[in-house]
């Protein structure tokens, strides 16, 4: 069997803070803490979960744009973790991010041509300026981008535009994983669906692999070909789309899916309103982290933390229920 894109094992990003009388004491911030997955080419993952549960800066660890405390990251059979220098910049080029806000993460000084051809001059991809630019209006005309933009600046874009230069500045020196962080959190619903048809397109046509980062559990079905499930920097569940969505066993994933708004007609489930509010990262709970909320909650879920196990084909869950 061949070896996946990615395999990430139990991958930490801890933060010490200050904290105490006049910032003297110390606390740890668990933000991600011991994730594993594998994600196979041509494969979409998608992440989900509540806001602060450690997901953006899980697939920033990933790109290592933030260093990992601990946990190993193979890329294509590579340890990516334990490469610096011209060897990380080499493998590097196999693994881009997409920005969640696509007002912020394109520099306003810059023309559309040297935003999306800032990769090609930083890796001398091409011997001649016509070369260079003959590679930009591909990109282009593959992001549904007009070529007459190529002179403009970020400013004199809208939203989804400015998402697809930067989908564009990804794809031009064509990579085999991209980590979408949150890239379409930011847009008017009719904007997202375009945004992520381009994306499923260019999977196709490029056999890209995506790591697709969001909240949005309705977007997550129908880009992902897999789906983790976070909560406070743990992975609650892990499966393949429909067994996830049709037969969800932990119970923070019944509860994310049971809040998916229903069209008239569709089946519907009760609600599940979860008690309390999401606990600090600095001070998380002992044991299962959710059982501060589950309402299936027993005194061992307080005390001994589940591990994520294999309940079923390509189905795995953290939960003594299970």
């Amino acid at each position: 069997m061949a070896e996946p894109l990615l395999r990430v094992s139990n991958l930490k990003k801890y933060y010490s803070l200050k904290t105490g009388k006049l910032l003297g004491g110390k606390t740890t911030v668990k933000a991600v803490d011991g994730i594993s997955f594998d994600l196979e080419a041509g494969q979409t993952l998608g992440i989900v979960g509540e806001s602060g549960c450690g997901k953006s800066t899980m697939g920033k660890t990933i790109i290592r744009l933030i260093e990992p405390t601990s946990g190993i990251i193979m890329l294509d059979g590579e340890d990516f973790t334990a490469l610096s220098g011209q060897d990380l910049k080499r493998a590097r080029r196999k693994m881009k991010l997409i920005f969640q806000d696509p007002f912020a993460s394109l520099n306003p000084r810059m023309t559309v041509k040297d935003i999306i051809g800032e990769n090609i001059d930083i890796d001398h991809t091409y011997a001649t300026k016509a070369e260079r630019d003959d590679r930009i209006r591909e990109v282009m005309e593959q992001s549904g981008l007009n070529l007459d933009y190529m002179d403009r600046y970020p400013h004199e874009f809208s939203g989804g535009q400015r998402q697809r230069i930067g989908i564009a500045r990804a794809i031009v020196l064509p990579p085999k994983l991209v980590i979408c962080d949150e890239p379409v959190s930011a847009l008017d619903v009719s904007i997202q669906a375009k945004i992520i048809n381009l994306l499923k397109k260019l999977q196709k046509d490029m056999g890209l692999s995506y790591i697709f980062i969001s909240h949005d559990l309705s977007v997550v079905k129908h880009i992902s070909d897999r789906v983790g499930v976070m909560y406070l920097g743990h992975m609650m569940e892990l499966a393949d789309k429909r067994s996830l969505y049709s037969n969800p066993l932990n119970p923070y994933t019944q509860a994310l899916i049971s809040a998916i708004p229903k069209l008239p007609g569709e089946t519907t489930q009760d609600k599940i309103e979860l008690a309390g509010d999401i606990p600090s990262p600095a001070n998380p709970p002992t044991g299962c982290c959710f059982h501060t909320r589950c309402p299936y909650a027993k005194p061992i879920c307080a005390e001994v933390r589940p591990e994520l196990k294999q309940v079923g084909d390509d189905h795995w869950c953290a939960c003594h229920r299970v």
